[in-house]
């Protein structure tokens, strides 16, 4: 072999040698390269798996604080609801029962004109509430005796009355809102749209329009006719149609005219039927009446009779009409 020949065959051989090891380092940062990548993957995927899990962390913490929140919530509204209810029943008498079928239902029968044999007053109160009423139901309460209110708008000032009369177990009966003879007798539509304006007035105090009614002066009255002749004879029917059922008295204490308080005893405790519904008023200026309550009261139930409120069942006196 040449000398030129030996020269150019090491050159060769480092040629290769230096490629070889070009190779090997190429190779190597390659390695290097894609290691570092996938460190650099496995890092991120690390620390979005943390964010994600703090981020869960987070939202269950808010949620479960929410949900606190809404719970605590809830429960004060439950106790305002509770306290609202104990504000508005705490002067209902508990052992009274539900009254709700007291209200109008066209097409149901009210009452029966036959008595029973229980000995009972029906003690009856018109044309209140006013500044008397108060009084009344006091004295009601101390003899433990029921009552039945036939209340008008006259006082409107003490409509709150007409509630407090009702949770204390007595039943509200409808006197007309205006009880002016002239207003509520020019016709029949005149006298229901009275009557409509109280029953407004009486449900936002106890819920509903009650189906017990008494005429202005009575059935009976001679009044009416001054200003729509035979209205009473289509009203004593109509009120029925509709649903309402009317009542007039077998007993009056007199207190409808000036009497004094021994006068309006000795004509209230003078009546004996086994079903006594008794006349009297609660309005402004029926002081008189107010003190011989007691002694009225008294009288009866020495006599084993028992003061009731009206109900759906109960006697219902007529008196004859008077066009």
């Amino acid at each position: 072999m040449s000398d030129r020949e030996e020269k150019t065959g090491k050159n060769d051989n480092g040629k290769k040698n230096k490629g070889g090891k070009r190779n090997k380092i190429v190779a190597i940062e390659m390695i290097i390269l894609v290691l570092l990548i996938m460190a650099a993957v496995a890092i991120f995927i690390q620390r979005d798996k943390s964010v994600k899990e703090a981020a869960k962390i987070h939202n269950q913490k808010a949620k479960k604080t929410e949900q606190t929140s809404q719970a605590a919530q809830k429960e004060n509204e439950i106790e305002e609801e509770t306290e609202g209810t104990e504000e508005e029943t705490g002067d209902r008498d508990a052992s009274v029962p539900d009254r709700s079928n007291f209200a109008v239902q066209p097409g149901v029968p009210v009452g029966t004109t036959e008595q029973s044999d229980e000995k009972i007053v029906y003690l009856t109160l018109d044309d209140g509430p006013s500044d008397n009423t108060q009084a009344v139901l006091d004295i009601l309460d101390k003899y433990n005796a029921k009552a039945t209110f036939f209340v008008t708008g006259e006082m409107p000032e003490y409509k709150d009355m007409i509630k407090a009369a009702y949770d204390k177990g007595h039943t509200i009966g409808m006197h007309t809102y205006s009880h002016d003879y002239a207003k509520v007798y020019a016709s029949v539509d005149a006298y229901f749209q009275d009557l409509d304006q109280i029953g407004q007035m009486v449900q936002e105090e106890i819920g509903y329009v009650p189906c017990f009614i008494r005429f202005p002066g009575g059935s009976s009255n001679t009044v009416s006719k001054k200003y729509t002749a035979g209205i009473m004879s289509t009203l004593v029917q109509e009120v029925q149609n509709r649903g309402y059922q009317y009542y007039d008295w077998n007993g009056s204490s007199g207190d409808g005219s000036v009497r004094t308080t021994e006068e309006l005893v000795a004509q209230a405790t003078s009546f004996d039927s086994n079903n006594i519904i008794l006349l009297c008023h609660d309005s402004h200026g029926k002081q008189t009446t107010v003190e011989a309550l007691p002694q009225i009261i008294e009288h009866y139930q020495s006599l084993g009779y028992t003061f009731k409120a009206l109900d759906r069942d109960s006697f219902v006196a007529h008196h004859g009409v008077n066009n």
